[in-house]
């Protein structure tokens, strides 16, 4: 591993090591944009962290605490965070400033006293392309879940009391809504983390921390109390988790995937992972495959002439050019080379 020291701020920088929830390997976010930002003194950056996010290290008195910190922007910037997702449930908070930032295909403008949160299936950016100008708060608390129907395991130095912490684990597994507009309570709450992050001394605000963090999960329990929240119990059911699983796939054909790891990532059993996607589909899981690699390929074809029929074979996750075009000619009725140049030449014409 290596350290950049900038103006007093260390960013421990950790090869990508996997870490294991429910048995699906995640990896961290490493955060490079923002890593970069802070070597170029383009903000000041402070942050306590585990696994590849970026920050001095989190010790084991906050176990299940993954990042918490800020950055503090006061002159215009040049990158951004762009669409990912988070080991855990995030809390955003802006204090001050304006920030661009999407979730679920929706781009907004966070303003001063805005909240986000986003469940770990959750994708997201900020800025667009750039982050703008504010200083901007975030907490991550690693459930250990990665899929809308798997159970929430909160750290056990969380003290509400049971029946508190099901129902807040039951609102934010039940609603979508991720924006709100918080109170002055909430906005201390951050104000007074940042603090404790800026002074901690390898785990010296440990308990000053988990204290807080246990402030902010009530603060936030009382301010959805107070907005009518309405309650859908099918988004936490595990059909919604291989309806994401398919959605993601799309940008993911050229894995290897087998039917055991396709199930294993949507994180449900195989025959349960089988049914859902026959459902959603109309096909197997297999089958779904493929033709969305099919589909991929017929726009390379077209769109990426100086590809050869081999290199689109394996971008599009087929295993050699001979089985891409068996297959490809059972589906079209021609080859890949024919296809191409039957549209190349209408293009033409």
């Amino acid at each position: 591993m290596t350290f950049v020291q900038i103006t007093s701020v260390k960013i421990n920088i950790q090869k990508i090591q996997p870490y294991v929830a429910d048995d699906i390997v995640y990896h961290a976010d490493t955060c490079l944009p923002l890593i970069d930002a802070v070597s170029r003194n383009k903000l000041k950056f402070k942050a306590l962290a585990r696994y590849t996010y970026p920050g001095d290290r989190l010790t084991d008195d906050t176990k299940g605490l993954s990042s918490i910190g800020y950055w503090d922007a006061d002159e215009p910037q040049d990158w951004g965070l762009n669409w990912h997702r988070n080991e855990g449930i995030e809390f955003h908070f802006l204090e001050s400033g304006s920030m661009p930032y999407a979730q679920d295909d929706k781009e907004i403008k966070l303003l001063p006293n805005h909240l986000t949160i986003t469940r770990p299936w959750e994708i997201h950016k900020v800025g667009n392309p750039d982050v703008g100008m504010g200083k901007f708060y975030w907490v991550i608390i690693d459930l250990g879940t990665r899929r809308p129907h798997q159970n929430w395991n909160w750290p056990d130095w969380v003290m509400l009391t049971s029946k508190d912490l099901l129902r807040l684990t039951t609102i934010l597994r039940q609603n979508d809504k991720w924006l709100w507009k918080v109170n002055r309570k909430i906005r201390n709450c951050f104000m007074r983390i940042g603090k404790a992050v800026d002074s901690d001394i390898n785990g010296s605000n440990s308990s000053n921390i988990r204290l807080l963090v246990n402030e902010l999960l009530i603060l936030l329990l009382e301010l959805i109390d107070d907005n009518e929240v309405v309650l859908n119990e099918a988004l936490t059911d595990s059909s919604r988790s291989v309806s994401l699983f398919l959605k993601e796939l799309e940008n993911n054909l050229a894995e290897a995937w087998t039917i055991e790891n396709m199930a294993e990532s949507a994180g449900i059993g195989l025959t349960r992972f089988t049914y859902h996607c026959k459902r959603l589909t109309n096909l197997t899981p297999m089958r779904f495959l493929t033709l969305k690699r099919l589909e991929m390929s017929k726009k390379m074809l077209i769109d990426n002439f100086s590809l050869s029929v081999a290199e689109i074979a394996y971008s599009c996750g087929f295993t050699t050019s001979q089985y891409f075009s068996t297959v490809f000619k059972k589906h079209e009725n021609c080859t890949p080379a024919e296809y191409r140049q039957e549209h190349v030449a209408f293009q033409l014409n």
